[in-house]
């Protein structure tokens, strides 16, 4: 299980272009406001003839402080009475999408994301995932996966226990630096203590897993006191570890335009922290996922990529590949079947429309075969390095040199460069050289791709 990049410095430089993170394909760019709402309901009925296994995500977008390298959807707010007229509507919400599938459809995953879901206090909690459970299959077994994102401020061991008697297995917890300064810069002021607090609980309460966010780039991070964060991350031990790119588009985010431009690391020092923090990590036994994530080598993670089952979505790297993926809140994205679809990111269009009795969605796109075909080549090499050409060939009866005639011309300067390969049992194979740059890789392989508009649309690939 040695899938540890190889750092080339010149490459990288060179590659470091913007692209798409692939969460999906097609990209949420090509998502439409055209789109017609009953190839959502259609999808949603042949799911529930076939009574294929459910993931649901939740989005509460509300936090009690503005994290100024923050790009979710959310809304800041210190009034904790909003959250219950949202409630309210996500209870509503939650109605209208149950009615469309069957309560035989197990929900294998459950995920609640922001935002910061913990600005809801534990009653709210417990009223929330009792809907849930009133209008979909949940059901808590040893493959059953659900987790939620934690604001180390907003938590403490009551919260956790009661997380953890709602079913929740496993948490993620917003780090992103233990530098003081770097946390007064970017407005997430958090003690390594109250970390540590959710750390322990966690592991007394026999949570299945811990995942923690870290960011490079933020404003006077340097690469002492990065290297000085990552040790102490290290020590914690997290099952899963996630070291972020920050993304400065402040054009996109109003937040980040509270962020002094001049204490941004260069490119050159960003490197550098990149390439200390991987290196160390992997020294440290950590498996490298891809596209900036780690986990231990006993992670559900590490051996689904092993087994070459990992699947890639809006939550990330998951072992769900099978589950068609309910999104419930505003913003939420959801992909049943063929068919992406998007609720509005507005919250008065989102009340407004569920009191109407309509489902909040306001874009979206149903893949063509095409679509199809590029998606999953997509997801194997982002997810396993790797593709068998002889099995896309055979899963989508095509002729794989003749129908990507085009992106192998422009994979010749990659190959040539040692990023890839293809041997003579027609494997595409991305070596060492090329797991850093995996976006570029991918982006050949993208039929959307056009010239680029005058404000950057996607973050750069390092």
């Amino acid at each position: 299980m040695n899938n540890a990049p190889v750092w080339d410095l010149e490459l990288i430089k060179k590659y470091d272009l913007a692209g798409p993170r692939y969460t999906s394909y097609p990209t949420v760019v090509q998502f439409t406001d055209q789109f017609d709402q009953q190839k959502y309901l259609s999808s949603a009925w042949k799911s529930s003839a076939n009574n294929t296994p459910l993931s649901l995500y939740v989005h509460i977008p509300f936090c009690s402080h503005a994290c100024y390298y923050c790009a979710c959807n959310k809304i800041v707010t210190k009034d904790h009475r909003r959250s219950d007229q949202y409630l309210q509507t996500l209870f509503r919400e939650i109605e209208l999408q149950s009615k469309l599938f069957s309560d035989q459809q197990i929900v294998e995953q459950l995920h609640f994301g922001g935002g910061t879901p913990t600005f809801l206090d534990n009653s709210q909690i417990q009223s929330l995932m009792g809907k849930i459970n009133q209008h979909f299959n949940l059901k808590r077994c040893e493959s059953s996966d659900y987790s939620i994102e934690l604001d180390p401020r907003e938590v403490d061991w009551p919260t956790m226990n009661t997380l953890r008697e709602l079913g929740f297995n496993r948490i993620s917890i917003g780090v992103q630096d233990l530098d003081p300064q770097v946390q007064q810069a970017v407005n997430r002021v958090q003690s390594e203590s109250m970390i540590q607090s959710v750390l322990d609980a966690s592991r007394v309460m026999t949570f299945k897993s811990v995942h923690m966010d870290l960011i490079y780039g933020l404003p006077l991070q340097t690469v002492d006191s990065f290297m000085n964060t990552v040790d102490r991350i290290i020590d914690m031990c997290p099952d899963r570890l996630s070291l972020f790119n920050y993304a400065h588009l402040p054009h996109r985010f109003m937040p980040q335009r509270r962020i002094n431009e001049h204490d941004i690391p260069t490119p050159e020092v960003k490197l550098e922290i990149l390439q200390r923090a991987t290196e160390k990590l992997l020294d440290q036994g950590y498996v490298y996922i891809g596209m900036d994530h780690f986990a231990l080598p006993d992670d559900d993670l590490a051996i689904a990529q092993e087994s070459n089952t990992l699947h890639r979505n809006f939550q990330g790297y998951t072992t769900h590949s099978h589950c068609d993926l309910v999104g419930l809140g505003v913003s939420s994205i959801s992909k049943v079947g063929r068919v992406y679809s998007q609720n509005t990111t507005d919250e008065k269009s989102y009340q407004t429309m569920i009191e109407q009795n309509q489902l909040p969605i306001i874009r979206g796109l149903k893949m063509n075969e095409d679509d199809n075909i590029r998606s999953t080549v997509i997801n194997q090499l982002i997810c396993h390095f790797k593709l068998d050409i002889r099995q896309i060939e055979k899963q989508f009866n095509i002729n794989f040199k003749e129908y990507f005639a085009r992106e192998l011309d422009n994979l010749y300067p990659i190959i040539q460069e040692g990023l890839l390969q293809i041997d003579s049992n027609q494997c595409l194979t991305v070596l060492a050289k090329g797991k850093l740059l995996i976006r570029n890789i991918c982006m050949q392989f993208d039929a959307y791709l056009k010239q680029p508009s005058q404000k950057p649309l996607y973050s750069k690939v390092i």
